[in-house]
């Protein structure tokens, strides 16, 4: 299923299992931050959905995904730039066995607003959530 940034950022931070997986490319966290989840004692597992700079589809991403969760019970939060990428991966999870998987709507940036410039308008940027530049 879906959740939006804030009904993601709730569930982290009352349910000591859940857990946030962002499955963009290394060149992403890089350049467009990482969310922050260290005033709710956590940090975001970093699994790439599909790869830079051809995109092609991480062949291993569930084997690492599992290295990094191991538990199928614990719900999982998936989050890449704008939905597409994470909505794609927490159907893989589910597939694989994973009971509770949800991709964070509008991802960190979200739509582009008139400016053509993400974060403004949907996304964990958007409803100000923490995160941080790399």
């Amino acid at each position: 299923g879906d959740a939006t940034p804030q009904q993601a950022w709730d569930a982290l931070s009352t349910n000591p299992k859940a857990q946030l997986i962002d499955v963009r490319t290394q060149p992403e966290w890089l350049f467009a931050g990482v969310p922050d989840l260290s005033s709710i004692g956590k940090k975001a597992r970093y699994v790439s959905w599909k790869f830079y700079p051809t995109y092609e589809l991480n062949a291993d991403f569930i084997a690492q995904l599992r290295s990094e969760v191991s538990d199928s019970a614990a719900p999982l939060y998936f989050l890449c730039k704008t939905g597409g990428r994470s909505l794609d991966a927490a159907i893989a999870a589910t597939k694989a066995g994973y009971a509770e998987c949800y991709n964070i709507e509008g991802g960190l940036e979200g739509e582009s607003n008139e400016y053509r410039q993400r974060g403004q308008v949907t996304g964990w940027k958007a409803a100000k959530l923490p995160w941080e530049q790399a």
